[in-house]
């Protein structure tokens, strides 16, 4: 009985917290303002502070803790919103890395302590795969009930779609990862397959097209030193691959690998480094020919904790291949290294506006 009554809290909680998340989507409409000010500056603040009360609710957050994290939300808040209105590449990082604190701050409140276990980390990355995935499902299903919502009131003459989305997909669209994370603390066994099985399957397909990308680079004759678009989209490549080696590792510690998928993962691995070293190698040589700027200092420190990130983890993958070291031995390179991410992302959300 108790059970079923904190069940109901719960699910109670959660229509609660994706309403107040909807109506902070809605701020612009509810106040009039800008919305390409209000937006980029502050589309974390949508999810996150929501998703902050709701991990430390249900790990019962001590007084402290809990004001802790609503004093870096609304500080953020503050100084973000502060900036001056101009757009240039400084504001634009500031917005990109806030983001990315964020989910760092977020996962204190779901590991619940700052000096907290290695498996706690693993399993807040775990949980972030899970709920990049979950949500995705969630937001491909919700859009197939809007088009046939909207195609079936068209039927009748019935223009439904622009007060459909104004005040209904908006709510929607941001519940996602809230019901999502509620989805994934009440049926982690179901869901925690999920996330494990796709890089399970894409890691091998992800390797190939590296390699074979790579080889076309070559013959292709383009190349990321002279062309910044092609830089930025081998960036991204770089932080996607980098996010499924990450996510298998969580996965590794809890549930011992095979050694195809330790090679897989190894190769993987090693390939990226590769890709790592071309990407750094064509910042270094931007800088040096046109000098540095935020966006350029902001990839390269980047780079540089991928690439020694990726090399800790690389020497790991093989020591466990050649029987020198357990397999948790590569969760905890990972588990290590990310306050060192959160320490750079601080500096380039706070300190890049006022150096540059």
């Amino acid at each position: 009985m108790k059970k079923e009554l904190t069940k109901h809290k719960e699910i109670l909680f959660i229509i609660f917290a994706s309403i107040i998340a909807g109506l902070i989507a809605k701020l612009p409409v509810i106040f009039s303002l800008d919305e390409e000010f209000f937006y980029p500056r502050n589309m974390g603040f949508i999810i996150f502070p929501v998703l902050a009360l709701y991990f430390g609710w249900k790990n019962q957050l001590s007084a402290p803790k809990m004001a802790f994290i609503a004093a870096f939300f609304v500080l953020s808040a503050v100084f973000i919103n502060s900036l001056p209105n101009i757009e240039n590449d400084t504001l634009i990082l500031s917005c990109i890395h806030l983001i990315l604190l964020m989910w760092s701050v977020l996962g204190f409140a779901f590991t619940g302590e700052l000096k907290n276990t290695l498996q706690k980390r693993l399993g807040y990355l775990k949980y972030s795969g899970d709920l990049a995935v979950i949500t995705t499902l969630i937001l491909i299903s919700g859009g197939l009930l809007s088009a046939i919502t909207i195609a079936l009131f068209e039927l009748i003459d019935l223009k439904i779609a622009d007060f459909y989305f104004q005040n209904i997909g908006i709510f929607g669209l941001v519940a996602a990862p809230i019901v999502g994370t509620y989805l994934i603390r009440s049926n982690p066994q179901l869901i925690g397959k999920v996330s494990p099985l796709i890089a399970k399957i894409f890691s091998p397909l992800v390797l190939v097209m590296l390699v074979v990308y790579l080889a076309a680079i070559i013959f292709s004759g383009k190349d990321p030193y002279n062309n910044r678009e092609f830089l930025l989209i081998f960036n991204v490549l770089l932080i996607g691959v980098m996010a499924l080696i990450f996510f298998s590792a969580a996965d590794i510690s809890e549930k011992p690998k095979t050694n195809f998928q330790n090679w897989i993962l190894f190769l993987l691995s090693a390939v990226t480094i590769i890709v790592n070293g071309v990407a750094l190698s064509a910042i270094l040589f931007r800088i040096s020919e046109w000098g540095i700027s935020p966006n350029r200092a902001a990839v390269l420190g980047a780079n540089l904790l991928i690439l020694v990130n990726l090399i800790l983890v690389t020497i790991q993958i093989y020591k466990v291949i050649s029987r020198k070291r357990e397999i948790e031995a590569v969760g905890e390179v990972i588990s290590r290294y990310l306050p060192v991410y959160v320490i750079w992302t601080a500096i380039v959300t706070f300190l890049f506006p006022v150096i540059f």
